[in-house]
């Protein structure tokens, strides 16, 4: 326990630094460029980078974390799968280049042609990097790691908007992925540098193919559960519509990308170790649900009531159209914040077959309540309440495979970690509820900062009272 408890939050600590410190860079670049490009220019690369997603699962092939879990791979292997994602890049580089001009007449979007064949150089060094990056998980280099990521957000993000300030206009937007994911190829082969050979490497794969297949089949039906929303939007209400949701989505994922996706990395390379004492890693996995519990939920809560003031204070009047959306798929963070973990802990237990199966049925209700929203009601907010609702029950299915099949242990143990979180959360709707109504006349930042102090207070008074943690004596074990 000891040794799991020292490793997570050493790498928890290094990756946090660099995250929490991209989190006033991202925010400050996003805002920059809401003010500069237009809702529908946003519109047209959600839906190019929504189809590169979908060509990158077939680059990956569950891969890098087929690596990060094989402790018995040789140094031939590794070379051999690296000329296997090389070669598989190349051709599905080319087929996504060419697939620009069918995407553009689906869309009726002549402009998206030149954006999907730039982005294909993304498609490309993401597909060269999967092997050299999940080597860096593996070897547990999460400083590095973390002072790679921030430094390539930093500079691609300082070019973005250098390039929108000087009209790129809707250029400026792809600037930064294609940029980073060249930078992030050079350093992670820098520091594991892999011989390219003219191989498939069929033999080493085989040697994985148990692991990725699964973890393959999942991030299939995983991009289809979580990207089909976009898809459906930009096709059927248009490119402003699609712009306006993708803003109120991406303000609901901000604090899955920088709260569970300090942890998330971590958990796999170093609980993998634990494959064969699941009560062991069950009993540390709780540790962190209850942690992720007293954060996301009432962090719910919170942005339920902060919807407007933190939409408009990020992106400004013109996304004021993106606050319902963003205000009712607030709602879940909590839940997906605490789901989020749920994939490194079937991948660490060595059941990616449960991680398919949740992800199947995810999918399954995710697009039934994205078409029952888009084609039945016609609206944003009632595509976004449908999300809301599937990811609830994605959530208690997603816990009861986990509990029943993966580890074999009572639900009970599961629930027990969540009750507090949700007294806190209770009360903090409370009191937000209360004071609401006083402050909705102030300045959105003013507001913004009674409603956020407001929630802190009440956070810190909750865990003295209750005594959940004790921060003095997390600090000493972290020295």
């Amino acid at each position: 326990m000891t040794s799991i408890k020292k490793d997570l939050l050493s790498g928890v600590f290094y990756t946090a630094i660099a995250k929490y410190m991209g989190i006033l860079v991202s925010l400050v670049i996003a805002g920059i460029l809401a003010r500069l490009i237009a809702p529908e220019e946003f519109g047209i690369v959600a839906v190019v980078t929504v189809i590169i997603t979908f060509f990158g699962i077939f680059s990956d092939f569950g891969i890098g974390p087929a690596i990060i879990q094989n402790k018995e791979l040789l140094q031939d292997d590794l070379t051999h799968i690296f000329s296997f994602t090389i070669w598989s890049g190349v051709i599905l580089t080319i087929l996504f280049f060419l697939c620009s001009w069918p995407i553009s007449f689906f869309y009726e979007q002549s402009n998206i042609v030149p954006i999907t064949q730039l982005l294909s150089i993304n498609l490309f060094f993401a597909s060269a990097n999967i092997v050299p990056n999940a080597l860096l998980y593996k070897s547990k280099s999460f400083k590095f790691i973390a002072l790679r990521s921030f430094w390539v957000q930093v500079i691609g993000g300082t070019i973005a908007i250098i390039a929108a300030l000087c009209g790129a206009g809707l250029y400026a937007l792809i600037i930064n992925p294609i940029f980073s994911s060249i930078l992030l190829f050079i350093i992670s082969y820098r520091k594991y540098p892999l011989q390219l050979k003219i191989t498939w490497g069929m033999t080493s794969m085989k040697k994985i193919f148990k692991f990725s297949a699964y973890q393959f089949m999942f991030n299939i039906i995983n991009y289809f559960s979580r990207n089909l929303d976009k898809i459906l939007i930009g096709k059927y209400m248009g490119m402003s519509s699609l712009g306006y949701y993708e803003k109120s989505y991406r303000l609901m994922m901000l604090p899955l990308q920088n709260i569970t996706h300090v942890i998330t990395p971590v958990i796999h390379p170093i609980f993998s170790d634990y494959q064969h004492d699941l009560d062991h890693l069950a009993t540390s996995y709780e540790k962190i649900i209850r942690l992720l519990a007293f954060i996301g939920l009432p962090l719910s809560v919170f942005l339920w009531f902060s919807a407007q003031e933190i939409t408009l204070i990020v992106f400004g009047e013109k996304w004021l159209p993106s606050v319902s959306a963003f205000q009712i798929l607030s709602i879940s963070v909590g839940i997906q914040i605490i789901m989020s973990t749920s994939g490194s802990i079937f991948q660490a237990s060595n059941d990616t077959r449960s991680l398919f199966l949740c992800g199947l049925f995810s999918s399954i209700i995710n697009v039934t309540g994205i078409c029952t929203g888009l084609f039945f009601f016609q609206t944003l907010d009632a595509i976004s309440w449908c999300i809301t609702i599937t990811f609830s029950i994605s959530f208690l299915q997603c816990y009861v495979q986990m509990y029943h099949v993966t580890f074999r242990r009572s639900m009970l143990h599961f629930w027990k970690q969540i009750l507090s979180p949700l007294l806190l959360s209770a009360i903090v709707f409370i009191v937000l509820y209360s004071i609401t109504p006083t402050i909705k006349a102030m300045p959105q930042l003013i507001s913004l900062f009674i409603k956020g102090i407001s929630f802190v207070i009440i956070g810190i008074i909750y865990i003295l009272v209750t005594k959940e943690y004790n921060l003095i004596k997390l600090l000493k074990f972290r020295k």
